[in-house]
C-alpha cells in the first residue's frame, strides 16, 4: 500500500482556502499512486482555532466544509483529515479533536484526541471532550492504531529518558497492545529549538517498543506566534527513519509500504533552524493576515534591528522592507552608516528622518514641569518615544507593518521603552536570546555571497544610544551571562539555587535579574506577539499575573521546610 502523508500550511478559519488545498493535495497524492492521503490536526480550521470553536456558525460551516471534502476528493483513495466534531452527548465539552476517515465520499471510521493539553501556547480542554477508548481502525485489511498529535506524547520512556508523564493515560502503549500493522499520527505539533531531534528520539522509542512502523504528519507554516517545522517523517518498525519531509515548507511524502527502503537522514543546525523559523513567522504573519504589504523596520545600526530587517527582506523580498534611521544629537556614526549599509546591502528602501526637533520640542514643552530635577532615564526615553511616533506615523500614512526589534533578553528584564521600541505589530526576535541574535547574524552573513550585517554592527559593544557613551553592560551584566541566567529560569523554570550551581554565577547577581523579570510583565503584556521559537516563549505561552508580590527569599525557606506533621 502506497500511504501519502501531506504536509500542509493551512491558515487558521479559512475554512474556503483550506478546503481547496486539501483537495489540491488529495489530487496530487492520488496522481503519484497512493491509496491513502494523511492530513495534519485540525487542517480543515487551521490550528490553533482557539475561541472560533465558540461560535456555532463557525463549527457549523466548518462541518459543511467536511462533508465537501468528502464529496469532492477523488474516487478510490482513503483520506485522512483532522476537524472538530460536535459532541452530541448533553453532557462534557461540545467539541471533539477528531481524525476522520473518508472513501469514495463516505465516512468510514474515526478517532477522537485522548489527550487534551493545556500548559504553555496549547488550551484544547477548553473546548474538546477526551475520546473514552482508544482502538483501531480497519480500512483495507489494514489495522491502523490513528491517534493524534498530543497522544504519542505521553508514553512512558526507559529509564534515564525524560518524558511528559502529564497524563495517566498512554494512548500509543493501549493502541500498541492491540497489535496495529502501523501507527499513524496526525499533528499540529509547533516548532521549538531541537524539537527535531525530540521527536525523532520519542518516535524511534515507539516504534522499537512495538515493533510497527509509524507515520507522523505534521503541520507547516504559522498562524501568529505560533511556527510548525512540519518535520513529517516515516519510521520503519526498527526506528529508522526512512522518509522525510522538509522542514518549514509544504511536502507530499509518499511510502510504499512493500517497497525496500533506506535511512533517511536529516541533519538539522539549531541556529539555521531558528533562522527559517523566523522568515516562515514573518512570511506567513503578512500573508495570511493579507493588510499590511510593506514591513517597516527602524534602524539603529543595532545588530538586533539588523537582523530583523535581513530576515523580513529575506521572507517578504526586498521590495516589500523599508528601513528608517532616525538619528539624534547624540547618535554616533555608525548608527547612520551601519543602517544605510546594511539598506544597500539588502536592497531595501531607505529613508532617515532626524528625531532632534521632535526631542527638542519635548524639551520645551516639559521644561517648566521638569525643573529643578536632574536629567536622567525620563529624557533618554523621550528618544526612543519619539522615534516610536515616527515609525507608527509612517505605518499609518502608508499601510506598512511595524517590525518591533527587542531581543527576548532585553524583553525579559524591561530593558526597553513603552510606546518607544516595543511599538509594532509584530516581534520577530522576542523569543531570541542576546546570543543567540549574533548566531542568526553571522549565519545570515555565512549563507549570502557577500556580507549583508555589516561587520561594525556585528562587532561594535551594544547601545541604547540614548546617552553619550551609554552601552549596555552599563545597565546589564554581559549578554552571556544574563541570558545563562534567563534560559534557566525562563525555558528551564529553574530558581536561584539551582542557577548558580549550574552557571556559578554571583547569587546577588541571579536573584537581581530575576527580580527584574518578575517586576516588568506589564511591559511585556502591553508588546506585540511574537514569533515563538523556544519552549517558554513570553505571550500566550507563559502566564504571569502583573499585581503580585512575594518575597523570593521567604518563598524558598518555606518551600525548605519539612512538612509539617499531624498532632
Amino acid at each position: 500500500m502506497i500511504i501519502a502523508l501531506a504536509q500542509i500550511n493551512p491558515t487558521v478559519g479559512d475554512l474556503d482556502g483550506n478546503r481547496e488545498k486539501i483537495l489540491q493535495y488529495a489530487r496530487r497524492a492520488q496522481e503519484q499512486g497512493a491509496d491513502l492521503v494523511v492530513f495534519p490536526e485540525l487542517c480543515v480550521t487551521g490550528y490553533p482555532p482557539q475561541d472560533l470553536l465558540e461560535n456555532d456558525f463557525f463549527v457549523t460551516a466548518t462541518q459543511r466544509t467536511v462533508e465537501h471534502i468528502a464529496r469532492e476528493a477523488p474516487d478510490g483513495l482513503g483520506l485522512v483529515i483532522g476537524a472538530p466534531l460536535p459532541n452530541d452527548d448533553r453532557y462534557g465539552k461540545p467539541l471533539y479533536n477528531t481524525a476522520l476517515l473518508f472513501e469514495d465520499g463516505t465516512l468510514q471510521d474515526r478517532v477522537h484526541k485522548t489527550l487534551l493539553p493545556t500548559y504553555d501556547v496549547f488550551d484544547e480542554d477548553r473546548y474538546f471532550e477526551p475520546a473514552e477508548e482508544r482502538r483501531l481502525i480497519e480500512w483495507r485489511g489494514l489495522r491502523i492504531a490513528l491517534h493524534i498529535c498530543e497522544d504519542m506524547w505521553n508514553v512512558h520512556y526507559p529509564k534515564g529518558f525524560e518524558g511528559n508523564h502529564r497524563y495517566e493515560c498512554d494512548p500509543v502503549a493501549e493502541l500498541g497492545a492491540k497489535d496495529p500493522d502501523l501507527f499513524i499520527n496526525i499533528s499540529a505539533s509547533p516548532f521549538s529549538i531541537g524539537k527535531h531531534a525530540t521527536r525523532n528520539d520519542l518516535v524511534d522509542h515507539i516504534c522499537r517498543r512495538h515493533e510497527r512502523p509509524f507515520l507522523l504528519c505534521n503541520q507547516v507554516g504559522a498562524n501568529t506566534e505560533i511556527i510548525f517545522d512540519g518535520d513529517s517523517r516515516i519510521h520503519a518498525a526498527d526506528g529508522t527513519q526512512v522518509a522525510c519531509a522538509a522542514s518549514f515548507e509544504e511536502d507530499l511524502l509518499l511510502w510504499d509500504s512493500e517497497a525496500p527502503v533506506e535511512p533517511c537522514t536529516t541533519p538539522h543546525d539549531d541556529v539555521a533552524d531558528l533562522h527559517d523559523a523566523l522568515v516562515v513567522g514573518i512570511r506567513d504573519y503578512y500573508d495570511k493576515t493579507g493588510i499590511f504589504d510593506k514591513a517597516l523596520v527602524g534602524l539603529s545600526g543595532g545588530i538586533d534591528s539588523a537582523v530583523t530587517c535581513a530576515l523580513a527582506a529575506e521572507a517578504l523580498g526586498p521590495e516589500r522592507v523599508v528601513g528608517v534611521t532616525m538619528p539624534s544629537n547624540i547618535s554616533s556614526a555608525g548608527s547612520v552608516t551601519d543602517s544605510e549599509a546594511l539598506a544597500e546591502n539588502l536592497g531595501i528602501e531607505f529613508k532617515e528622518i532626524p528625531i532632534k526637533p521632535a526631542v527638542d520640542a519635548f524639551d520645551e514643552m516639559l521644561a517648566e514641569a521638569f525643573a529643578g530635577t536632574e536629567p536622567g532615564v525620563a529624557e533618554e526615553n523621550i528618544q526612543s518615544r519619539a522615534r516610536g511616533v515616527t515609525l507608527m506615523a509612517l505605518s499609518n500614512k502608508f499601510g506598512h507593518l511595524l517590525l518591533s526589534t527587542g531581543n527576548k533578553s532585553e524583553v525579559a528584564v524591561g530593558y526597553v521603552t513603552l510606546y518607544g521600541d516595543t511599538n509594532g505589530g509584530l516581534a520577530v526576535l522576542s523569543d531570541v536570546l542576546k546570543t543567540r541574535v549574533y548566531d542568526l547574524a553571522r549565519h545570515i552573513n555565512a549563507r549570502a555571497d557577500g556580507p549583508v550585517i555589516p561587520q561594525n554592527t556585528i562587532d561594535k559593544p551594544p547601545s541604547a544610544e540614548l546617552r553619550e557613551g551609554q552601552k549596555d553592560t552599563d545597565t546589564l551584566p554581559p549578554y552571556e551571562t544574563l541570558d545563562a541566567i534567563l534560559k534557566r529560569y525562563i525555558e528551564h523554570k529553574k530558581e536561584v539555587g539551582a542557577i548558580v550551581d549550574e552557571t556559578g554565577i554571583d547569587e546577588d547577581l541571579v536573584r537581581d535579574v530575576l527580580r527584574q523579570v518578575d517586576q516588568n510583565e506589564y511591559k511585556r503584556r502591553q508588546a506585540p506577539p511574537g514569533l515563538r521559537v523556544t519552549g517558554k516563549a513570553f505571550g500566550i505561552g507563559r502566564r504571569i499575573p502583573i499585581v503580585m508580590e512575594w518575597d523570593r527569599e521567604v518563598v524558598e525557606a518555606l518551600a525548605a521546610e519539612p512538612p509539617a506533621s499531624r498532632s
